[in-house]
């Protein structure tokens, strides 16, 4: 968790750093990255609504292979694990039913209206919870991030307890040394921590923009760390409790039934739900936990772009709309019509490809340089006198060492990595074709494209000997020795507290 807390303590108030908004750069790099995740995550949040709204029936639809869209001659009714060419009624489900999938990237095969209509809802929500800006937000993040935690629990009480579940705790705490050595291990796990705790997507910058100066930072990084950390052990128990009932019952290897992405949470365990007792309860409740879940980071990046516009473009953006509440419909409606090559038929391949090149390429990349931005060019002495002012007591050795050396270093071990032993997306065992791997890299490289073009611009607007326009720009323009050189936002309905939920969210 040491470097986690460090990079959140950097996230949440690398704002402080800018010296005139992320007009270019780092800062406007993550925006876009930001922007690009919020048009396709919010399709996770059609999917959990779509299985939420065909949890209510007497029987769970993805139970058994006497429907319409089964293939009868490879559909099973029980879970046949990893290493067969059957597949579970519930995976049948989840692809010939909710996306009805196509043979790949190359055939769209028209627009799925029903998720269509289920996106349109999601973003609606998105909308009415955040239009009145973080105050809004906070309050109904209040509900959304901490409601999860008694559904968590709930079912963890009732996992623990069902044939099979210990051997699937055991699976999930028993170390695999050799998995240390595999460079993708660290890589997802770099990707998980930046998206849970929202590192490089600018939302923790954009929440902490409305805290008080004098804010303890420091104690905030601590409880969402640790509130991270605390969440993912426990939904991991929760899920692999799961998988052990479903070996027991499947008399199945626990490694043959877990497996990664979408399929855990909208495969396995929707065949796990369907054969649990008082299923009609688990199921409804599981997937509005998830919908919760979603939207918290939904709304977290939704407000990264509608705070860069309000800051960057307020008073010419305000002539023109005339109120805040139609400058974030704009945002959710554009994001909405970009999300929808998503929810074509072939949309699921578009889905995987921009996470693989968002979420994990251009994040990690991001990180890196937001890192260096602040620990190596700002420099440790001016983030420690920072820190001072806003603390009234020095950082500790330990987030000096971090900021001098570990954080930067552990972040380029991994870029570098995952350059070296870079692997194309994949869904399943589809391959893209090479164009398609072109238009991933594009995807990543409108990400990130802003901080060389950003450095560019710098150096162009700079005078003297290329140097001296390099010296120039990598000097820091923040007068430390004013009392206050950091322009506040004065918005007294927007407390900390509400700030710092919004950021655990």
């Amino acid at each position: 968790m040491g470097p986690s807390l460090d990079l959140s303590l950097i996230s949440s108030w690398l704002m402080l750093c800018a010296k005139q908004g992320p007009k270019a750069g780092v800062g406007l790099a993550t925006v876009v990255i930001s922007s690009v995740f919020s048009t396709y995550y919010n399709v996770l949040m059609s999917w959990a609504l779509y299985y939420l709204f065909n949890s209510f029936g007497a029987v769970l639809p993805w139970k058994s292979c006497n429907n319409t869209w089964n293939n009868i001659g490879n559909c099973s009714s029980g879970f046949p694990g990893n290493n067969t060419h059957l597949q579970s009624a519930s995976q049948q489900f989840f692809d010939h039913r909710l996306l009805q999938k196509t043979s790949g990237i190359e055939e769209v095969g028209g627009l799925h209206w029903e998720l269509f209509g289920y996106l349109f809802i999601a973003w609606v929500i998105v909308y009415l919870c955040i239009f009145k800006g973080v105050k809004s937000t906070g309050k109904v993040v209040y509900f959304t991030a901490v409601f999860p935690y008694f559904i968590l629990l709930a079912l963890l009480i009732n996992n623990v307890q069902l044939p099979g579940a210990k051997n699937g705790i055991l699976f999930f705490v028993t170390p695999v040394w050799s998995k240390l050595f595999e460079v993708k291990v660290w890589v997802n796990a770099a990707a998980q921590v930046f998206n849970s705790i929202g590192i490089a997507f600018g939302s923790m910058i954009s929440m902490a923009s409305y805290n008080k100066f004098n804010n303890n930072i420091l104690r905030d990084a601590l409880i969402v760390s640790c509130t991270n950390t605390f969440t993912s052990i426990l939904a991991g128990f929760v899920i692999f409790s799961a998988i052990g009932y479903m070996a027991h019952i499947h008399n199945l290897p626990v490694d043959n039934i877990a497996t990664d992405g979408p399929g855990l949470v909208f495969v396995v365990y929707p065949e796990v739900l369907s054969t649990m007792p008082v299923f009609q309860l688990w199921a409804p409740l599981f997937f509005f936990m998830l919908l919760c879940l979603g939207l918290d980071s939904q709304f977290a990046t939704v407000e990264v772009a509608v705070t860069f516009i309000k800051d960057e473009f307020g008073p010419q953006v305000l002539r023109f709309l005339k109120r805040e509440e139609l400058l974030t419909l704009v945002v959710c409606i554009t994001c909405f019509v970009l999300g929808i090559p998503d929810i074509t038929k072939g949309g699921i391949y578009v889905f995987q490809l921009m996470d693989h090149y968002t979420a994990v390429v251009s994040l990690v990349f991001l990180a890196f340089f937001e890192v260096v931005a602040v620990c190596w060019i700002f420099g440790v002495e001016r983030i420690s006198l920072m820190v001072t002012r806003m603390q009234g007591k020095a950082p500790n050795i330990y987030f000096r060492l971090c900021w001098l050396l570990l954080s930067p270093m552990l972040v380029l071990c991994i870029l570098t990595s995952s350059i070296v032993q870079y692997t194309p997306a994949r869904y399943g065992k589809y391959t893209y074709p090479m164009w398609a791997e072109w238009v991933g890299w594009g995807i990543s490289l409108f990400s990130i494209v802003w901080i060389p073009l950003g450095a560019i611009q710098e150096l162009y607007s700079n005078k003297g000997s290329l140097l001296q326009r390099l010296k120039t720009a990598m000097t820091p323009t923040i007068d430390l020795d004013a009392e206050d050189p950091w322009q506040e936002k004065q918005n007294l309905d927007n407390p900390a507290s509400e700030t710092l939920i919004t950021s655990v969210a």
